[in-house]
């Protein structure tokens, strides 16, 4: 099969091991951008591309180049609205995206996290290096146990199922709150099915694991914070505008709720943003997923789809885009290694 290759912002080093490149290059005719103007390379090489390794823009006139096109796989591993996804559903070419490999990285660090906000572990930590430590009972006043507790989780997809599989040993009452899988569904995985408003209200930890959607951008405000039990914690580990974050730091701030986030609206964040004064709550830039073993499962699962369909079978390590769902999805996308990123 020949190959279009244009991962960026990934790179290559990222994605692939040196040896699964090298049978990436060996199996297939591979085409790799070069840094040379995006336009008249894939005008040149689109007309015999049958499978496209990028996340660049495919719009109508740019699909129209590639009559043989049968995959486009999005190593950036989130669904852009940068592709005119009915004419691929129209001509059968695949649209997949790795995304799941993040999902036990980002399930662990929920876990941990969860477990630092029931203790303090972080806030004590910084209280000893400065000589401010409370010892014994007088330093867990406000600790609670994460086992036998109840944890509300919002989302099901990779991310939530993969934090519900480490919950497991920790005997927690588990609800769930996700209107893209029906009550039956979720009852066979094990977990209680609830509406939002329930979940908020019911659960001392709640856990944010949705993509960002046209339907649930911004739906945790002010109104759902204040349906929170006091002292009750909320983690935030998919998507930022999932949250409205002014509100977020009101009530973190007021001490009413703790909060633990790894994303933030902009990133990197500002070094003067006055959210990283705001007490009751545990910081992490965006480092959830960003695991070698992460990057690499990315080339792995590309190339086994890529098996599939060179013996001319559907995929299956990569998530497909579906036609219902694809339109109202809206990730950020992921960016370059920002200026100030030694990484």
């Amino acid at each position: 099969m020949r190959v279009l290759y244009d991962p960026e912002p990934r790179a290559t080093a990222e994605i692939f091991s040196p040896e699964e490149l090298a049978l990436l290059r060996s199996r297939y005719e591979v085409t790799e951008w070069q840094g040379e103007d995006r336009d008249r390379f894939y005008a040149r090489h689109l007309p015999e591309t049958e499978i496209l390794i990028s996340q660049q823009p495919m719009a109508a006139d740019r699909l129209a180049l590639a009559p043989k096109l049968r995959a486009i796989f999005n190593v950036e591993t989130n669904f852009l609205p940068n592709v005119d996804y009915a004419e691929c559903f129209r001509r059968g070419i695949h649209v997949l995206a790795p995304g799941a490999v993040f999902a036990a990285p980002v399930a662990e660090m929920a876990l941990g996290m969860a477990l630092s906000l029931a203790r303090n572990i972080h806030g004590e930590h910084a209280a000893f290096l400065a000589g401010q430590e409370k010892w014994l009972f007088e330093g867990n006043k406000q600790s609670e146990l994460l086992a036998g507790s109840s944890v509300g989780i919002i989302g099901f997809g990779d991310l939530g199922r993969s934090l519900f599989r480490l919950l497991a040993p920790f005997g927690c009452r588990t609800q769930v709150f996700d209107p893209w899988l029906p009550p039956g569904h979720l009852k066979r995985l094990g977990v209680e099915p609830v509406d939002f408003d329930a979940l908020m209200a019911g659960n001392r930890f709640v856990f944010v694991m949705a993509t960002v959607t046209t339907d649930n951008a911004g739906m945790i405000d002010a109104r759902a914070l204040g349906l929170m039990q006091p002292g009750a914690m909320l983690l935030l580990m998919s998507r930022a505008a999932a949250v409205d974050f002014a509100s977020l730091t009101a009530a973190a701030a007021s001490g009413r709720i703790r909060v633990a986030t790894d994303v933030f609206p902009v990133e990197p964040l500002p070094k003067d943003d006055p959210i990283r004064k705001v007490p009751n709550m545990l910081f992490s830039p965006h480092r959830a997923g960003a695991l070698t073993f992460a990057l690499r499962e990315i080339g792995t699962r590309v190339l086994e789809d890529m098996d599939l369909l060179s013996r001319h079978l559907p995929p299956v390590a990569c998530r497909r885009a579906e036609a219902e769902t694809v339109a109202r999805m809206r990730s950020m996308p992921v960016s370059a290694t920002p200026p100030d990123d030694p990484g």
